[in-house]
């Protein structure tokens, strides 16, 4: 049984971010700044009301009887008797025999194109260990991406506007960073796992750091260039950020309603219609503010029973950055156009090309990942570079079709066949593709 230090880590940053952002209001306070107080406070307490009615969702206390534990979610410290609920069951484990243990069968990755199925027993000390898990790994999500995210570029545009860093302001700043790129790779482990359901994932230390790395110069260059843009141009940022968001919102609803599908009613079943519309517009909702400071690297599908497209997504993928990089470009370049004289006193150019060249190393380092770092890349029906290769192909065939026909030397016929020996040879390859595609409601509920 592992130690639930992901849980410890959820804690400690939902934590150390709301007193850092209570104690920073205060100073707003005292300094006579009411707008700069409002949001710093809207951007802690609405996450975490969302971060407790999370939790109470995933626990299912509103259909047990515990009123201690629901009046400790009202005063919003839900998470922290979590955590002390969780490391109670670890300290307790191995102390009396469990009456019940359930059986789940997970694949181990192939090895020579063959794949092993293991049989494991899980008490219900473990399975309540990995319900916590499993919670705190969402709230995580929405503490980043709903706070976190929009309390960062707040209070950089603050210190923008004031010309001035203060102790309480950069340290609010250096823990809202941590928890963004933490929930970001909270995200990739949660799309990972739930996307290979069936087989026992094992992510190394090496992927970790790689994630890391990845999130922290495309969640930094990404806030650097929105703070940049708003200072110079603040009547255009609404538009910006609003069309982003939207975009992002109502764009799994358009899905939808193109396909055709009955409406999802799988979500739970306690749930009303009424309910499960509200469960999935808070989830559209987070999934827009996941992509508008990074890729999400999975793609909601309302019309899918699980939720998600369990497809690798390169298209998807290399869309969202190829599009993002252009942005981050364009409002750069309208940065540099409308600067004040405020930033006269750094290298403008030099500056331009760092935020750039910070999301080209994002890039290089998702590209890294999913190439030697995927816990899963064996799966894959083809890697990175293969479809960078085919892609490459694809654009240099189109290139030349559209430059038309070129006529060269007549080549003697015999030049033009190959060896039979060659035209003969064919590699085995074995088809996993339907093995990755695992049901994330067993999962979910083997889990519980």
């Amino acid at each position: 049984m592992r130690l639930p230090s992901s849980v410890l880590v959820s804690v400690s940053l939902f934590t150390a971010e709301t007193t850092a952002a209570l104690y920073l209001s205060s100073t707003y306070r005292s300094a006579g700044d009411k707008i700069w107080q409002g949001f710093t406070l809207l951007f802690t307490l609405l996450p975490s009301v969302l971060v407790q009615l999370t939790l109470i969702f995933i626990h299912r206390d509103l259909s047990r009887d515990r009123p201690l534990v629901l009046l400790l979610h009202i005063l919003q410290l839900g998470p922290i008797i979590r955590c002390l609920d969780a490391f109670c069951i670890y300290g307790s484990a191995g102390t009396f025999e469990e009456p019940y243990v359930t059986i789940t069968r997970k694949k181990q990755m192939p090895k020579g194109g063959l794949s092993e199925e293991v049989e494991q027993e899980v008490g219900q000390a473990e399975g309540k260990l990995i319900t916590h898990r499993a919670a705190f790994a969402r709230t995580s999500v929405i503490q980043a991406f709903l706070g976190s995210a929009p309390q960062l570029t707040l209070q950089l545009y603050i210190c923008v506007l004031q010309q001035g860093v203060s102790i309480g302001r950069g340290t609010l700043m250096v823990i809202s960073l941590l928890s963004i790129v933490y929930g970001a790779l909270r995200c990739n482990i949660l799309a990972i796992k739930i996307r290979y359901d069936d087989y026992e994932v094992d992510v190394r230390p090496g992927a970790y750091l790689c994630i890391f790395l990845w999130r922290s110069f495309e969640i930094a260059t990404r806030v650097a260039v929105l703070v940049l843009f708003s200072s110079v141009l603040q009547i255009w940022v609404l538009p910006v950020v609003l069309g982003n968001f939207l975009l992002f919102t109502l764009y799994p609803w358009a899905l939808f309603w193109r396909s055709g599908s009955p409406f999802p009613e799988n979500i739970e079943k306690t749930l009303t219609r009424v309910g499960t519309t509200i469960v999935l517009a808070l989830l559209t909702f987070l999934y827009a503010g996941i992509n508008m400071f990074c890729w999400s690297a999975v793609q909601l599908r309302l019309c899918d029973p699980d939720l998600i497209d369990k497809g690798h997504g390169w298209r998807h993928a290399a869309g969202y950055y190829g599009v993002r990089f252009l942005e981050n470009g364009a409002l750069t370049l309208l940065w540099y156009a409308y600067q004040t004289d405020f930033y006269r006193a750094v290298d403008e150019p030099v500056l331009a090309l760092l935020l750039m060249l910070g999301y080209s190393v994002a890039i290089f380092f998702m590209l890294l990942f999913y190439q030697f770092c995927h816990p899963c890349r064996r799966l894959f029906t083809t890697s990175v570079s293969q479809g960078m290769w085919e892609c490459c192909g694809f654009t240099c065939f189109l290139l030349q079709g559209a430059r038309g026909p070129q006529v060269g030397p007549i080549q003697p016929k015999a030049s033009l066949e190959q060896p039979h020996h060659v035209t003969d040879i064919e590699s085995p390859e074995v088809d996993v593709t339907f093995a990755t595609n695992g049901d994330l409601s067993q999962s979910l509920s083997s889990n519980a």
